[in-house]
């Protein structure tokens, strides 16, 4: 009975040993995406890491010596709005591991300007570029992922509320959601047959350098604190929590969701 104790206990335990795993969008120590690196290399996963290359070296040296006690086994610069790079990423991936098992997609942006003001006077290139960085670059490395994924795979990316919900702040980000969650699913119907699921996670306001863009991101920090079940907002360890989940063989039957991680804030009416 012992044995068989232990033996259940040994399956069902979060484990990514033996798994490759791509995370980008890490800028510093509060990033969300900083957040996930930690909970899979917890579980055991290798980690290729990317960076957003820039001509001073200021964020690969900023990076680098973040995800350091992490012993990335891949570190690459990645700038996906450039092709060459996406693809010099993924060769690398080829390269070293020879299969990858995991991505991580933690990419937006959009111009601050394009965040606040009458929606309706969005720029073209406003509206291209936060479609281009924060929906587009999904599409392009699942893309490039699934000839890697040779043994299943697991693609997770980072959404929020706003692409459901007009949010004040949000804007032009909210539409780039609500196009990241389409993709998602469209992802997963196309990926599913070769066993790659795809999900995201819609994670609470946390104060990060992408969020210190949005107009009022502390009060909608204090308003879920007030108003969500948990009274509270999550942290980057709880979105890498879930992260790991949905990488493991535990998650082995979801694609295609958007799972919350906001402390129940988005059940709530008032």
């Amino acid at each position: 009975m012992l044995n068989f104790v232990k033996f259940t206990l040994r399956i069902y335990m979060l484990d990514l040993k033996g798994k490759n795993a791509l995370v980008t969008g890490i800028a510093n120590n509060r990033s969300i995406a900083w957040g996930i690196a930690q909970q899979l290399h917890k579980a055991g996963a290798k980690l290729g890491i990317t960076y957003l290359p820039d001509s001073k070296g200021k964020m690969e040296k900023k990076v680098a010596e973040l995800v350091e006690p992490l012993n990335p086994d891949l570190f690459v610069p990645c700038n996906v709005q450039n092709d060459e790079q996406i693809q010099s990423t993924f060769a690398t991936i080829k390269e070293k591991w020879g299969k990858l098992d995991i991505l991580i997609h933690c990419l937006a942006f959009a111009n601050k300007d394009d965040l606040s003001g009458d929606f309706s006077q969005t720029g073209r290139a406003g509206f291209n570029l936060a479609l281009e960085v924060s929906t587009y670059s999904l599409v392009q490395l699942a893309g490039a992922a699934k000839p890697l994924m040779t043994e299943s795979g697991s693609i997770v990316t980072l959404t929020y509320l706003g692409g459901v919900r007009a949010i004040p702040n949000y804007n032009v980000m909210g539409i780039a959601k609500a196009g990241l969650e389409m993709s998602v699913r469209y992802l997963a119907a196309e990926l599913g047959p070769n066993n790659i699921r795809v999900n995201a996670i819609s994670a609470g306001p946390i104060r990060t350098l992408a969020s210190s863009a949005v107009g009022g991101i502390l009060d909608a920090i204090h308003h879920v604190e007030k108003v969500a079940p948990l009274r509270r907002t999550v942290t980057q360890q709880e979105v890498g929590n879930a992260a790991a989940f949905l990488c493991s063989d535990l998650a082995s039957g979801i694609t295609g969701q958007i799972l919350y991680v906001d402390a129940g804030y988005e059940i709530m009416g008032m």
